[in-house]
C-alpha cells in the first residue's frame, strides 16, 4: 500500500522588504482535495492582496495559521497529505517531523507563535529603519507593544503608535501621560449613531489607507504650493495627435503620462525632490520611481509604480500605466509593484476637481495634484502687448516636507513642471 507524504506549504516571498502577511481568506478546508494551482489562500501585506496556489495534488491535512494570523515569509501555514513515499516535514516551529506523526502532536507546537504577556518584544531589521525614518529612538521603539508572531513589532503596530504617540513622564514605573499644551490630542468623541443612520466597517484597505495618512501628516511638515499652468498647446496635441499615437502605441493618449513626463524632467533638474528622510540623514534616490494614485470600485485608492520612468518616453509610459491601472482594479498587482516608489502625482483633475492638498506618500518627500482643465480668460502676451484670450488652465498642486525641501526648491521644482507642459508642442 503507497504511504501518504506530508507536504508544507509556506508563505512565500512576496517582495523585498516584506516579511509577514495576513491570512485574510482561506479558499480550502481540511480533507479538501485539492489540484495543482489551485488557489489555497488569500494573504494582505501592507498595499496588495495574493492568491497563494498549492504546488501539488492532494488534501488539506492541516490549516496552521487562522484567517486573520500574520504568518512570517518561509513558515508554514498548512499541510497537504500527498500520494507518494512518506517525506520529512517542517512543524511550525522548525522541529523536524516525519509524516506519520499525529495530528496531536503537530499542534502542539501551536502556541509558540500566540502572544505570551512579560515576553520581550521583537523587532526586526525593517522595522528599527522604518522607526528610524519616522523619528523614532530605538528606547522609544522599545515601548511598542507587537502584536505579530512571537510579540513581533508589525507596521500596522508602528503606525498606531504615531497615531496616539504618548510622552514618557520620566516616573518610576514608566507610565505614559498626555502630550500638553499646544500638543495635546483630543480625546475622540463618542458618536452615537441614529435611527435612520448606516454604520459600515472600514474594510481592511481603508485601515491601513487611514493609518498611513494619520502617519504621514505626523511624520512630514507638510506644505502646499499652487500654481496655474496654460497648457492649450498640449490639449490642441491632444486633439490633433490622439488617433495617430492609438494607431502607434495601441492605447489612448491620456494626460497622465505626459503628467508623468513632466515630473521626470522636474526631478532630473532639482534631484534633491526625489529624496527619502532617514533619521538626520536625507537619501537622494538616482532611481526615478513614480507612484500614480489609482481610485479603485470599492472607493480605496492604490498606488501603482512605474519604475525608472525616466527610460521611458510618452508611449512607453502610457502602455505601462494602462498595464498597472488595469490589472490594480482587477486585484492582479504584484507587491513590489506598489513599493518603492520616490515621487507620487496624483490626478484629481479626472473628477472635475480644481485642486486639492494631498497628503504625502511616505517615506517620499513630495506629491503633486494635477487638477482638472478649464477654458478660462487669460493674459496672453502678443506682440503689439497683452491681450485677453481663452486659454486651457489647470492647477498643479505640490505637498512636500518641509523638513527638508524649502519653498524656494519646491516652487522652482513646480515652475519647471509647468513650464514643460505649456510648452509640450515644442518639446
Amino acid at each position: 500500500m503507497e504511504k501518504k507524504g506530508k507536504y508544507e506549504l509556506v508563505l512565500p516571498a512576496m517582495g523585498e522588504g516584506i516579511i509577514e502577511a495576513t491570512i485574510t481568506k482561506w479558499l480550502v478546508s481540511v480533507g479538501q482535495h485539492i489540484v495543482k494551482d489551485q488557489p489555497l489562500v488569500e494573504v494582505a501585506t501592507d498595499k496588495v492582496d495574493s492568491e497563494i496556489p498549492s504546488p501539488v495534488e492532494g488534501s488539506i491535512g492541516k490549516l496552521v495559521y487562522r484567517e486573520g494570523e500574520i504568518p512570517k515569509v518561509g513558515e508554514v501555514i498548512a499541510l497537504i497529505e500527498t500520494a507518494g513515499s512518506a517525506a520529512e516535514t517542517l512543524d511550525i516551529t522548525g522541529s523536524r517531523i516525519s509524516s506519520g506523526l499525529a495530528e496531536s502532536q503537530v499542534t502542539t507546537s501551536a502556541p509558540a507563535r500566540q502572544y505570551k504577556e512579560g515576553e520581550e518584544t521583537q523587532i526586526t531589521p525593517l522595522i528599527r529603519m522604518l522607526a528610524k525614518q519616522r523619528g523614532i529612538t530605538s528606547s522609544e521603539l522599545s515601548l511598542v507593544q507587537g502584536t505579530g508572531e512571537g510579540n513581533t513589532v508589525t507596521k500596522d503596530d508602528l503606525n498606531q503608535y504615531l497615531i496616539s504617540r504618548p510622552l514618557l513622564n520620566g516616573e518610576s514605573g514608566n507610565r505614559f501621560i498626555p502630550v500638553k499644551s499646544a500638543e495635546t490630542r483630543a480625546t475622540p468623541e463618542i458618536i452615537n449613531a441614529g435611527a435612520d443612520d448606516e454604520v459600515i466597517e472600514m474594510d481592511r484597505m481603508r485601515k491601513i489607507i487611514a493609518s498611513h495618512m494619520t502617519a504621514s501628516k505626523q511624520i512630514a511638515a507638510h506644505v502646499t504650493s499652487f500654481l496655474e499652468a496654460d497648457v492649450t498647446a498640449l490639449v490642441k496635441w491632444r486633439e490633433t495627435h490622439k488617433d495617430e499615437f492609438y494607431k502607434n502605441e495601441g492605447t489612448k493618449f491620456t494626460y497622465t503620462p505626459v503628467f508623468i513626463e513632466a515630473v521626470v524632467r522636474a526631478l532630473k533638474q532639482f534631484p534633491r525632490i526625489n529624496v527619502t528622510v532617514a533619521g538626520d540623514s536625507i537619501i537622494i534616490h538616482k532611481g526615478i520611481h513614480i507612484g500614480v494614485a489609482t481610485a479603485l470600485a470599492d472607493g480605496n485608492l492604490i498606488v501603482p509604480v512605474i519604475r525608472n520612468a525616466d527610460r521611458e518616453n510618452i508611449g512607453g509610459l502610457a502602455r505601462r500605466l494602462t498595464d498597472l491601472a488595469a490589472r490594480a482594479r482587477n486585484g492582479g498587482l504584484l507587491p513590489e509593484e506598489v513599493r518603492g516608489g520616490t515621487f507620487t502625482i496624483t490626478n484629481i483633475g479626472q473628477y472635475n476637481n480644481l485642486t486639492g492638498t494631498p497628503i504625502i506618500n511616505q517615506p517620499e518627500s513630495a506629491i503633486l495634484a494635477f487638477g482638472t482643465i478649464l477654458k478660462k480668460p487669460w493674459a496672453v502676451k502678443t506682440p503689439e502687448g497683452y491681450g485677453v484670450a481663452v486659454r486651457d488652465i489647470m492647477m498643479l498642486a505640490l505637498s512636500y516636507d518641509h523638513r527638508v525641501i524649502d519653498g524656494a526648491l519646491g516652487g522652482s521644482f513646480l515652475s519647471a513642471v509647468a513650464k514643460y507642459l505649456e510648452g509640450f508642442e515644442n518639446v
